[in-house]
């Protein structure tokens, strides 16, 4: 209906990468959160435990979770660009 396969399949990826990206930065806060309350609660009973997150961890984490996201978003968006417009908006 206007939109050729490619982009039905760029606007799946696209999506696919934005969900799993702002995912994987929602994983990696509230990771970094847990594992500072931990430290801390370690620390007052006595236990030190240095907290210290790598830069490069943060990256590898998020280019990570971007990449698994664009893979497995692959076999949608290939299935919803071969897909015939009429029948894709018949059960919308």
């Amino acid at each position: 209906m206007g939109a050729r396969r490619s982009d039905i399949m760029a606007q799946f990826l696209w999506e696919s990468l934005i969900i799993s990206f702002i995912a994987g930065l929602v994983g990696i806060t509230l990771g970094n959160v847990l594992a500072w309350l931990i430290a801390w609660g370690a620390t007052t009973q006595g236990f030190p435990w240095d907290f210290e997150v790598s830069f490069g961890g943060i990256i590898l984490a998020v280019v990570f979770s971007a990449a698994v996201g664009l893979i497995f978003g692959i076999y949608p968006a290939r299935r919803a660009a071969g897909m015939d417009p009429i029948y894709a908006l018949r059960f919308e």
